[in-house]
């Protein structure tokens, strides 16, 4: 038994989320953030929070229903897991809704920009959404009566609902129940018309006619509430053969989870609360009463329905692009040239998709192997992967169609890919294929030779433009050894031995990263210099964590960039008094992974697309890859130490709580900021050079005799 595995010096992996989604909740309410990225923030705190009750409350009720009562390493049974989770959301809620009612409201009106109720519109726009509910709602909407005859209607998860209670006209006494689902087939925010960026919601018109679905019927109150379900998908992996199916089977079963959580107008009529708490069957801790809209993430939207108001934003910028990876250059030749690296979205994701897009139609190749874990609704890669099928190559897609909540959109393009000629696998039993990685295998004059992209990121041309990833394209002859080794145990009987220079989980990251922390304690405790620096979106693994105490304990000095999770604490003396960390929330989702190790000076620098939690180093295929270059090596390093000096989006964790950076006395840097403006430098020296060129070029030179023709500016060296 190790002696850093006490309780104490553990955060339960559950509560640190909760804490992050607190940390994006402060963007929402962060002043200098512009008003219409605060309002998206909140939106995004809203999905978030859905998502983690679908999954990680559903997965720890799911073991309080069968009586387990083992802890987790901060010695939390499931039971008190889920009722400390309730009782912070709870707060929460209130922060979310106070920031909604009296900072992004109040704010928006300032700027002409009204969500509004029936009761204030005017007369023309009541007239409007008076139509708008008779021509196009009325005759879509279903009213579900409650009663012995026809009982409670099944209600799905995340849609919005109307609790109506009503008696007949001429009779309080009889009181009946009702619900109303409001249909998710029409737009939540309709613009409102002789006014600009003046809306109302779907729900506010439908509630304020509700009674003409009730002939006879007096409707005495009627609030919207909502269910939050288990949504994890349950897949029995005995082979793959079926997995297909099988995934199509449980997207189906997955509908009817159990109630995770009920949100409640907090105007609801007590009869009403109580009648939906008991029929729903749902923990009164797990009841949320909501002051204002229930789900917030219709603000996610509301930015791209507002016109103008551009100072409201962030400002626009262009990614750069290498201009040897311009779409008029061939890749291939460039690539053999040197490895080329790319920090997303500061520089653009479209070399990826031009890399796969030259393979597709480049004569000389012979075939392309690629895995999918997320990709977007019209994947500029999917075609490129079918073009290249139609063009006579062999294309291999591993689509990973257990993607959590990508389940249904991959299932999709797989049936897509096979249709186009692709061949199409589905990765191994049990185990999530998270790896990104694509090979390109082409015939090159002096013989076969592999082109790899290797990323931290998905293959997703759409949130490749705000999370922040990075990849290397490279044509070392050791990693498309390692890649062809990967793919062949990926889709067929292979159990390569051993990697050249890729290290690969289940199993093979964990002890490769706990070698490189061992490598670090036996120099600091030969008094020599020894340091870790790791960036990661999560870091919750209780091996991982402990082995950092040992690190730290033993002298190394351990810096830590983590964006979500954290279950490692600072500050326990003797234990992790030279581990700092930080975390930093922004502009952009902070997506990448790095892992450096100080080596004795040589300064090792990996990529990967794994964290340093449970389920990637057991329960995943993931990859871990080095920088070779060392130019790319430096870089790395350069933009971890930019990184670690942000004093405006970076929370510093004291103990188990992050708080903010005192900024008293530095100059301010925010470092997304920092690498948009270096993005935009970089396109700017580029297209002087650019102009440059063109007007050297047009520059009218005399004809001399040969002997004496003028030379050309830098014509003297060697291109």
């Amino acid at each position: 038994m190790s002696k850093f595995d006490k309780q104490d010096y553990f955060k339960n992996r559950e509560l640190s989320w909760l804490e992050f989604n607190e940390r994006v909740l402060e963007e929402a309410r962060e002043p200098e953030n512009p008003l219409l990225e605060r309002a998206n923030f909140l939106g995004i705190t809203q999905s978030n929070v859905d998502e983690f009750f679908m999954v990680r409350v559903a997965s720890l009720n799911k073991m309080y229903s069968v009586n387990i009562e083992t802890t987790d390493a901060s010695g939390m049974t499931p039971k008190e897991q889920i009722d400390k989770i309730n009782e912070k959301e709870q707060e929460m809620v209130i922060r979310r809704y106070t920031t909604y009612n009296r900072s992004i409201i109040p704010q928006l009106e300032k700027n002409n920009i009204k969500l509004i109720t029936a009761s204030e519109t005017t007369e023309e726009q009541y007239k409007f959404i008076h139509r708008y509910f008779n021509d196009e709602l009325y005759p879509v909407l279903t009213p579900l009566a409650d009663d012995s005859s026809r009982p409670f209607p099944f209600i799905s998860n995340n849609s919005l609902n109307i609790a109506v209670r009503l008696h007949e006209t001429d009779n309080k006494k009889n009181r009946r129940f009702a619900t109303v689902r409001i249909p998710d087939v029409f737009t939540r925010i309709i613009r409102l018309p002789y006014e600009e960026n003046s809306f109302i919601l779907l729900e506010d018109i439908i509630k304020e006619f509700i009674g003409t679905l009730f002939i006879g019927y007096k409707v005495s109150d009627a609030a919207t509430y909502r269910v939050i379900r288990d949504m994890d998908l349950d897949v029995a992996e005995e082979d793959t053969s079926d997995l297909l199916r099988e995934v199509q089977k449980q997207l189906k079963k997955r509908e009817h989870g159990g109630v995770m959580r009920l949100e409640i107008e907090s105007s609801m009529h007590n009869r009403l609360k109580s009648r939906l708490i008991e029929t729903l069957d749902v923990d009164k801790k797990a009841v949320y009463e909501i002051n204002g809209p229930i789900d917030l993430t219709f603000l996610k939207k509301l930015p791209g329905l507002i016109e103008g108001h551009p100072e409201l934003r962030y400002s626009k910028f262009k990614p750069f692009v290498d201009p040897a990876l311009a779409n008029n250059k061939n890749f291939f030749t460039q690539i053999r040239k040197k490895d080329f690296f790319m920090h997303h979205p500061y520089d653009s994701f479209s070399s990826v998709v031009n890399f796969i897009g030259q393979a597709a139609t480049d004569p000389n190749v012979l075939a392309i192997k690629m895995t999918l874990y997320r990709v977007s609704g019209k994947s500029p890669i999917i075609n490129y992967l079918g073009l290249a099928a139609q063009h006579g190559k062999q294309v291999t897609v591993l689509v990973e169609v257990k993607a959590r909540f990508d389940e249904e959109n991959n299932v999709r393009w797989a049936k897509q890919l096979e249709k186009m000629g692709c061949h199409v696998i589905y990765g191994l039993v049990g185990l999530k294929t998270h790896c990104k990685i694509a090979l390109v295998i082409r015939h090159d004059d002096d013989g076969i030779r592999r082109y790899i992209h290797l990323g931290t990121g998905n293959y997703n041309d759409v949130t490749a433009n705000f999370y922040t990833d990075m990849g290397i394209i490279t044509a070392d002859g050791d990693i498309g050894i390692d890649a062809s080794n990967l793919f062949n145990m990926l889709s067929g009987y292979s159990e390569p031995p051993y990697f050249h220079k890729l290290h690969i989980s289940p199993k093979r990251i964990r002890s490769f990263i706990d070698k490189k922390i061992d490598n670090e304690i036996m120099a600091a405790k030969a008094g020599h210099k020894a340091v870790i620096k790791m960036k990661m979106n999560s870091l919750s693994d209780q091996k991982i964590i402990e082995h950092l105490y040992e690190a730290s304990a033993a002298g190394v000095k351990i810096q830590l960039i983590i964006r979500g999770i954290c279950c490692l604490k600072t500050d326990i003396p003797g234990v992790s008094d030279n581990i700092e960390v930080h975390s930093i929330v922004g502009r952009f989702l902070e997506h990448s992974r790095i892992y450096y190790f100080y080596n004795e000076g040589n300064e090792d620098v990996y990529l990967s697309s794994a964290d340093m939690m449970t389920r990637n180093l057991n329960r995943r295929v993931e990859l871990l890859f080095p920088a070779l270059d060392d130019k790319i090596k430096h870089k790395i390093i350069s933009i971890f130490g930019t990184m670690w000096d942000d004093n405006m989006k970076t929370r510093i964790l004291q103990g188990d709580i992050f708080t903010h950076l005192d900024r008293r006395g530095h100059t301010r840097l925010d470092v997304q900021e920092y690498f948009v403006t270096e993005a935009e430098q970089k396109n700017q020296l580029l297209l002087d050079r650019q102009r440059a060129e063109k007007r050297n070029a047009s520059t009218f030179i005399p004809m001399t005799h040969h002997d004496d023709s003028p030379r050309l500016p830098g014509s003297d060296k060697e291109e």
